[in-house]
């Protein structure tokens, strides 16, 4: 697939601009600050409907603007695709394909396929669970297009049961509150009946999610590791594990519903006491180690890059092989963060394989013949041209 045209109004710090890209990669070089990552989150936009920075819509829109759109043409084997992604400021935003308003924002997903790697993404290894999370649920959407709606229909009721459990703490009286009574909830309380509900579509939705979640890495973890150890000469082991905060013993949607349900009730007590859900994939874990020892505790930052770098050729080459295209590869002042070798690794990897877009603030990472075979523009203030500065 090839990103042929981007055309930004009023997104970040573009009020008007229009950009051709005219080679496998492209180079956008230009100080900190200047919009080169605005340009990408655009791109990543449509293709995931999702930013890694993680902003509302709102602040993807300039001040005193009320909307902000994108535009794309996108060549696949299948055809040419103009994609346009309307963000408003106090509404619901809308997506159109080759110019017809889409009912479903799952429908638009697809089209595009990028992966997105910046300094951002060591979090991967030195962050929370959320952090990688999100990597792959970002992942799989682009594999299963349907899965944003799953995640979307289980963070509804996520959202609903947690008011329901919040409001059924409000509504204790002091006499009441030791310890929050689980068996005050007879099986004729109306409270109780509401809550069995919400059980049951948290688990129904929630199964949906571990089992995506569960395939993807399975599909993955083979791949990391290979790269990996390609990357690291053969010398460290990478595992790729997923911890799903409900035991998974088998793949199974009724199994795993009967687990999820059995795990509700062993945590009814603090719920009720906490007034939020303790169950569910949103307490996931992504288990990343090298030799057998958690990666977050292991060496040294070059040793967790390596990880990282595995862990983005590895998604790279899993949606081509899922989507029989190569992806987009977005590169975000990422090579400022490899030493020389993780560099040469990265960039021997893209090749032309790819169409490639990287931020820099200077061109002295890339040898002549990466730059003669590169289209290099200019991003200064929110406008970007092909007058490059040797910055």
């Amino acid at each position: 697939m090839y990103l042929r045209t981007l055309h930004l109004r009023q997104f970040r710090n573009y009020k008007e601009q229009q950009v051709e890209f005219t080679a496998p990669k492209t180079i956008l070089v230009g100080n900190n600050a200047q919009g080169k990552s605005n340009l990408l989150e655009a791109v990543e936009l449509l293709a995931t409907l999702r930013s890694h920075r993680m902003a509302r819509d709102r602040d993807f829109i300039q001040d005193g603007e009320i909307a902000a759109m994108l535009v794309a043409t996108v060549e696949r084997q299948t055809g040419v695709s103009d994609l346009t992604l309307t963000l408003r400021r106090n509404g619901r935003r809308t997506v159109a394909l080759n110019g017809e308003t889409l009912r479903r924002q799952m429908d638009f997903l697809g089209v595009l396929n990028a992966v997105q790697f910046s300094s951002l993404d060591l979090d991967l290894v030195r962050g929370g669970p959320e952090s990688r999370r999100n990597w792959l649920d970002t992942l799989l959407i682009q594999l299963e297009p349907v899965y944003a709606h799953i995640l979307q229909q289980y963070n509804q009721v996520l959202r609903q049961r947690n008011a329901f459990l919040k409001s059924t703490l409000q509504h204790q009286s002091p006499q009441q509150e030791q310890p929050v009574q689980v068996q005050s909830f007879s099986t004729q309380t109306p409270q109780h009946s509401e809550l069995d509900i919400w059980n049951a579509q948290l688990a129904t939705m929630g199964t949906r999610v571990i089992r995506r979640r569960d395939r993807a890495i399975q599909r993955l973890a083979p791949i990391a590791s290979a790269w990996h150890a390609s990357i690291s000469g053969r010398t460290e082991i990478l595992e790729l594990k997923y911890s799903p905060n409900v035991a998974l013993e088998q793949n199974h949607p009724e199994q795993i519903q009967q687990a999820f349900l059995d795990k509700i009730q062993q945590r009814a007590v603090a719920e009720l006491h906490q007034g939020t859900t303790l169950v569910g994939p949103h307490r996931d874990e992504i288990e990343l180690t090298i030799n057998q020892t958690p990666a977050r505790q292991y060496g040294s930052q070059g040793q967790q890059r390596t990880l990282v770098l595995a862990l983005k050729l590895a998604e790279l080459q899993l949606i081509e092989e899922v989507v029989g295209e190569p992806p987009l590869l977005l590169l975000d002042d990422v090579l400022a963060e490899l030493d020389p070798s993780r560099q040469n690794q990265l960039l021997n990897a893209i090749q032309d394989r790819f169409q490639t877009l990287i931020t820099t603030t200077h061109l002295g990472s890339f040898d002549s013949q990466w730059l003669n075979s590169s289209q290099i523009l200019s991003v200064n203030s929110g406008k970007i041209s092909k007058e490059v500065i040797d910055y």
